[in-house]
C-alpha cells in the first residue's frame, strides 16, 4: 500500500531484484553502479520526467519522489546517484512551468537519455547556490572558462553532461555563471578519492575543472551573488531536497519492513514470537508513524512543486525543514529497526547494517540541519543584526 498516488510509470519488480541483489557488491567494492545504470537507462529511467512528445513519461516531481523512494529501498546509494539526473529534469520543468524555458537544454539532454549530473559543492562552501569560490573567465563572446575544484561531484565515473556554475569577477560587481559541460570537452579531472562510510556506489568524487570551456550556448544562466528566488535556484532547489529527501524516506521504509521480518521471525525460549511482546509492538507502531508523517510531507510538498503553488517565503523553509526532518528520522528508525532485529543485524553483511552506514550521508547533503535551522529562524525571527 502507498500513501501517494500512483506514478504512472513502474520500476518492475525484476529490475528492482536484480538492483537490490547488486547492492552488496557495490558497497564491499566501493564501486560504481554501472550494472543498474544501464538497466535503469534501457527501462527509460533516465526519461521519466521528460514530456511524453518527446519521448518521456512526463512524469513531475511528486511521482518522480514516490519511484526515488522505491528505488532506494532496494538500492540507497544507485538511488541517491542516479537521482541527481532526475534533479535536473524535475528542476527543468520546475522552470518551464513557471514561464522559463533556459533549460530546455536539460530536457532535451534527458530526452536522448544523457546522463545529466552536479558540478556545484566546493571545499568549505556553506552559501553551495549563492556563492562560488569557483573562477567562471569571460571567453569575450559570451562563454567562460571554468577553473576550480567541486566535491562530492555523483555519477564521476559516467556523467555525460556536467552541470558547473563559478563566479565572475570581471565586471563592476561579481556575477554567477550557470553552464553545462560534456564529456568530450575535457579539461575536466576526477579523482579516484570516493572511500566513504556509506553511500558507496554513487562514486562522488572530487572534481578538477582545469579551465574548461563553456560556449555561450551553453550558459544557461548568470545571476547576483547571494540569496535569489531565481526560477533557476528554485527549481534546483526544490528538486534537489524532495528527491533527496525522498532517497530516506525510502531507506526507512525499507529499515522498518526489515525490523518486521526479524521479530516477526524470532521466537523467545518459551516459543512466543517476538512479535507478540507489547514493547516491540509499540515500537514497531511508533517507527511507523514516523515514517507515515515524513512520507506525507515529502509527498504533499512535492505535489505543490507541480502544482506550482504559491507558498511565496515559505517555500525555502518548508524545503529545507522538510528535508532535515526526513534525514533524522530515517536516521532514527534504522536505529531502532537495528536493535529491534537483534545481534545479527550487527553483522557487516546485513543489509540493516548497510542501511546504517547509508543513512547516515543524508546530515551531508545541503541543507544541512543547521543551515536549515537558520533558515527557518531566519523566517521567522528576521535576518540576524
Amino acid at each position: 500500500m502507498t500513501l501517494v498516488d500512483d506514478p504512472g510509470w513502474t520500476l518492475p519488480e525484476d529490475l528492482l531484484e536484480r538492483i537490490a541483489a547488486r547492492a552488496p557488491r557495490y558497497d564491499a567494492e566501493n564501486a560504481f553502479c554501472a550494472e543498474d545504470l544501464e538497466d535503469l537507462r534501457t527501462a527509460g529511467w533516465l526519461r521519466i520526467g521528460v514530456p511524453v512528445e518527446q519521448g518521456g513519461a512526463g512524469l513531475g516531481l511528486a511521482a518522480t519522489s514516490t519511484l526515488q523512494r522505491r528505488l532506494a529501498q532496494a538500492a540507497p546509494a544507485t538511488a541517491l546517484g542516479l537521482g541527481m539526473h532526475q534533479v535536473w529534469v524535475q528542476a527543468a520543468r520546475a522552470v518551464t512551468a513557471r514561464g522559463g524555458s533556459f533549460l530546455q537544454t536539460v530536457t532535451d539532454h534527458a530526452a536522448d537519455d544523457h546522463l545529466l549530473a552536479f558540478g556545484v559543492s566546493e571545499p568549505g562552501n556553506d552559501a553551495v547556490l549563492f556563492d562560488s569560490s569557483t573562477t567562471a573567465e569571460p571567453d569575450g563572446d559570451g562563454g567562460y572558462r571554468f577553473t576550480g575544484t567541486k566535491v562530492s561531484t555523483s555519477l564521476a565515473p559516467a556523467w555525460d553532461v556536467l552541470s558547473v556554475f563559478g563566479k565572475d569577477t570581471s565586471g563592476p560587481e561579481p556575477r554567477l555563471v550557470h553552464g553545462f559541460v560534456l564529456r568530450s570537452d575535457g579539461d575536466v579531472e576526477h579523482l579516484d578519492d570516493w572511500d566513504t562510510l556509506g553511500m558507496r556506489a554513487t562514486q562522488s568524487r572530487t572534481t578538477l575543472l582545469h579551465g574548461v570551456h563553456v560556449p555561450s550556448s551553453r550558459i544557461v544562466r548568470v545571476l547576483p551573488v547571494g540569496p535569489t528566488q531565481d526560477p533557476l535556484v528554485f527549481g534546483v532547489f526544490a528538486a534537489f531536497e524532495l528527491l533527496v529527501a525522498s532517497v530516506y524516506v525510502g531507506i526507512a521504509e525499507r529499515a522498518l519492513e526489515l525490523a518486521v521480518a526479524a521479530v516477526s521471525g524470532r521466537h523467545g525460549r518459551d516459543g512466543v514470537a517476538r512479535s507478540q511482546d507489547p514493547d516491540v509492538r509499540r515500537a514497531v507502531a511508533d517507527l511507523r508513524g514516523t515514517v507515515d508523517a515524513v512520507t506525507l510531507q515529502v509527498s504533499s510538498l512535492a505535489r505543490s512543486v507541480d502544482e506550482a503553488d504559491d507558498l511565496g517565503a515559505r517555500w525555502f523553509p518548508l524545503l529545507v525543514g522538510t528535508k532535515a526532518r526526513t534525514v533524522d528520522t530515517a536516521q532514527h528508525v534504522v536505529d531502532e529497526a537495528l536493535r529491534l532485529a537483534g545481534g545479527s543485524a550487527f553483522r557487516a553483511s546485513s543489509e540493516l547494517a548497510r542501511l546504517a552506514r547509508d543513512v547516515r550521508a543524508g546530515q551531508y547533503h545541503p541543507s544541512t540541519r543547521d543551515s536549515a535551522a537558520r533558515t527557518i529562524a531566519a523566517a521567522e525571527l528576521g535576518p540576524l543584526a
